[in-house]
C-alpha cells in the first residue's frame, strides 16, 4: 500500500474532522449536477441593474484566490469628501434559494480553509468563475456605495444592483509591497490606466475610516498568523504572517459596508443577520494583565479604553505586541450572529467599535452574507422579505454553531500540520506564553516556531499571559495533539 504524501494525509485528516463536527466535505450529486448545469454567469436578475462597467474596479485578494467576492473602487468628488463603492458578487442569480446547491450551502454554512485543501462552500465552477468577479469578466454584483468625509465620517450611503468588470486582479502581497515603497508596481496594475492612482485613493480612504473607528474604541490587533509551506506534497515549514497593509485596505473597505448594508436593510424595515461580539466575559482578565504591565484598566468593559492599553503596548513593547494581541483575542471570545428585527437594537461589535455591522461581503464563502445578499436584493425589487423571522433565528444559531465547528476543524488540521512539522523535535525546550487556561486544559504557544499545544504537566498556577519555559513531550500528527510540559527555567 503506497503511503500517502503529506499534504494527502492532511487532507484525510479534514475530511475525517468535518465529518466528525457535522460538515460535508463532498457536494452531493444534484449539487453537481445543478452546477454542471450553468453554462455561463447569470446576466439578470429581478432587481434595476445599472451598467458600471466603466468604474475602474479592481480586487485585492490573496495571491492563490479565483473566489473573488468583492472588488472596490474610490472617486474624489468635488467637496472634499471620497465616494467609495464596493461590489458584491451576485451569488443569488445563480444559486435560487432552496435550490440543491443552497441546501448545501445550508449545511456547512462557510468555506473551510485548512493547510492542504480548501473545501468550498460553493463548487469551484460558481465560486471561482461563474460567480467570481473574475479578472476582465462581466459579471453581476449587489454595489454598496458610501461618502466619507475627511474626517472618516460617512455622509451619505445606497445599495443597488450593477453591472460590473474587474479592470486588475490585484494580491495582497505584491499590493503591500507596492504601497510600502518596498516593491515593483504590480503588472496589473501598471497594465490599467489609473490603477496606480486608485489603489493610493483606496489606501488613503481606508486609513480615514480606520482613524475614525480607532477614536471610537475599535481593537487594533496583531495576530500571531502562520501560513503553511509546501515543497511539491511535503510540508517545509510554518511561515509566520506579517501585518500586511493591502489586507488592511480591503477589511476597512469592507467593515464600512457591511454597516451600511445592516442600515439600509434597517430603513427598509427588513430583518437582518448581525455580527456580533459582545463585551468580554473575561474583561478582570484583561484588566489583571494590563496592571501587570504597569498600566490600568476600569473595571467594567470599555472597548476605548482597551484599544488606546493596546495602542500604548504597541509603541512600548513591539516585540510582545503579537503575544498580546493573541491572548486578548482569546480573552475577548468568538462572535455569533443574531437576528436584529427592524429599529431593533443589536449588541453590535466590541471589537470593531460598531453598532451595525453585518456580514455581506463574501457570499461565495460564507452563507449568512448569502442570506443578506437576498434581503437587500429583495429589498430593491420591491418584495417583501424572503425569511421569516423565526427562520432566520434557526438560520442564525446554525451558522454561529457551523463556523465554530469549521474554525475547530481548521485549528485542528493546522494542528496537525504542526505536529507533522515538529515531530522530529521531541525533547526539545522552548520559551511559550500560556494562551488558553480553562476547564478544557491549559495551552502554550511556543515562539519560535510559533506553534501552540497543550501544557499537560505543570499547568498549576498559570493563566493566560504568562511566560513559561516548556519541553515536548509527544506528538500525535491525526489528532493534532502536541504536548508539553513545564520545564525548568
Amino acid at each position: 500500500m503506497t503511503e500517502l504524501s503529506q499534504r494527502d494525509r492532511l487532507r484525510a485528516i479534514a475530511v475525517e474532522a468535518m465529518r466528525a463536527r457535522g460538515l460535508d466535505p463532498d457536494f452531493p450529486a444534484d449539487a453537481l449536477r445543478q452546477a454542471a448545469a450553468l453554462q455561463s454567469a447569470p446576466r439578470t436578475t429581478e432587481e434595476p441593474v445599472r451598467d458600471l462597467r466603466s468604474v475602474p474596479w479592481c480586487s485585492i485578494d490573496n495571491d492563490e484566490s479565483r473566489d473573488l467576492d468583492q472588488l472596490s473602487a474610490a472617486e474624489e468628488l468635488a467637496d472634499g469628501a471620497t465616494r467609495v463603492r464596493v461590489a458584491i458578487a451576485d451569488v443569488d442569480a445563480a444559486v435560487p434559494r432552496s435550490s440543491p446547491l443552497d441546501r448545501h450551502a445550508a449545511v456547512n454554512t462557510t468555506s473551510v480553509y485548512t493547510p492542504a485543501a480548501i473545501f468550498p462552500m460553493l463548487p469551484e465552477k460558481l465560486s471561482t468563475d461563474l460567480t467570481s468577479l473574475a479578472d476582465r469578466q462581466d459579471r453581476l454584483a449587489v454595489v454598496v456605495e458610501f461618502t466619507v468625509a475627511d474626517d472618516g465620517s460617512l455622509r451619505r450611503s445606497d445599495v443597488y444592483g450593477a453591472l460590473v468588470n474587474n479592470r486588475a486582479k490585484l494580491t495582497y502581497n505584491a499590493v503591500d509591497a507596492w504601497l510600502a515603497g518596498h516593491g515593483p508596481m504590480p503588472p496589473p496594475m501598471a497594465a490599467a490606466d489609473g490603477m496606480a492612482q486608485q489603489v493610493t485613493l483606496q489606501d488613503q480612504i481606508a486609513q480615514v475610516l480606520r482613524r475614525r473607528r480607532h477614536e471610537h474604541g475599535a481593537l487594533d490587533f496583531e495576530a500571531v498568523d502562520t501560513k503553511p509551506v509546501f515543497d511539491g506534497d511535503a510540508l517545509s515549514d510554518l511561515r509566520p504572517e506579517p501585518p500586511n497593509r493591502a489586507k488592511a485596505l480591503i477589511e476597512d473597505l469592507m467593515i464600512a459596508a457591511n454597516g451600511v448594508c445592516a442600515r439600509f436593510l434597517d430603513a427598509h424595515g427588513f430583518p437582518s443577520l448581525r455580527r456580533v461580539v459582545k463585551a468580554p466575559a473575561r474583561w478582570d482578565r484583561i484588566v489583571s494583565l494590563a496592571a501587570a504591565t504597569g498600566d490600568r484598566l476600569p473595571s467594567t468593559p470599555d472597548p476605548r479604553a482597551l484599544a488606546e492599553f493596546l495602542a500604548r503596548r504597541r509603541d512600548s513593547d513591539p516585540a510582545r505586541f503579537p503575544d498580546l494581541s493573541q491572548t486578548v483575542i482569546k480573552l475577548i471570545g468568538s462572535g455569533e450572529y443574531v437576528v436584529d428585527r427592524p429599529g431593533g437594537d443589536a449588541p453590535g461589535h466590541f471589537g470593531l467599535a460598531v453598532r451595525d455591522y453585518t456580514h455581506s461581503t463574501a457570499p461565495n464563502r460564507r452563507f449568512p452574507d448569502l442570506i443578506t445578499q437576498r434581503l437587500l436584493k429583495a429589498a430593491l425589487a420591491g418584495h417583501p422579505p424572503p425569511y421569516a423571522l423565526e427562520e432566520l433565528g434557526r438560520i442564525a444559531l446554525h451558522c454561529t454553531q457551523q463556523e465554530d465547528a469549521a474554525n475547530k476543524v481548521e485549528r485542528q488540521v493546522r494542528k496537525s500540520a504542526a505536529a507533522m512539522l515538529i515531530s522530529s523535535r521531541v525533547g526539545e525546550r522552548y520559551d511559550a506564553i500560556v494562551t488558553g487556561a480553562s476547564k478544557k486544559g491549559t495551552f502554550v504557544r511556543i515562539l519560535a516556531p510559533p506553534i501552540e499545544g497543550m501544557l499537560v504537566r505543570g499547568q498549576q498556577g498559570l493563566d493566560v499571559g504568562d511566560r513559561v519555559r516548556v519541553q515536548l513531550q509527544h506528538v500525535d500528527v491525526d489528532r493534532g495533539f502536541i504536548d508539553f510540559v513545564r520545564a525548568a527555567s
